[in-house]
């Protein structure tokens, strides 16, 4: 048998499921795969995704902490934001800057103060 790794699946903290949809679905144009609830008002546990990248969102309790980050490498950070401002989102007008460990990288927060990070590795500079 051998070891092998599956791609992680970060869980962000939030604490509106309308404000995440607003951000996560609306915004970045995610898109809900599922979401469940114990009971009809209890916390809901929901994924989306775009992509390949899938994220878990949570408003139980525990699950994770407030203020977190994950790190996504991708191709086309430039686009995306390009995508991202067109949108006009009224809380967050992200940029695009060099690192010396990405040739382009853009940080989004969500209302609930995650952060994630966007880094393409190998692009031109500008």
């Amino acid at each position: 048998m051998s070891i092998a790794f599956n791609p992680a699946i970060p869980i962000f903290r939030i604490f509106s499921v309308e404000k995440a949809q607003e951000f996560y679905l609306d915004f970045l144009a995610f898109n809900l795969d599922w979401e469940h609830r114990f009971e009809p008002d209890f916390p809901v546990y929901m994924q989306v995704s775009r992509g390949a990248l899938v994220l878990h969102l949570s408003e139980h309790h525990g699950d994770a902490c407030p203020g977190s980050t994950a790190y996504v490498r991708m191709h086309g950070v430039r686009e995306y934001h390009a995508e991202l401002s067109a949108r006009n989102y009224r809380f967050l007008r992200p940029a695009v800057e060099s690192r010396d460990w990405a040739e382009a990288e853009m940080t989004v927060t969500d209302p609930f103060g995650n952060r994630i990070r966007f880094g393409e590795i190998g692009a031109t500079k500008d």
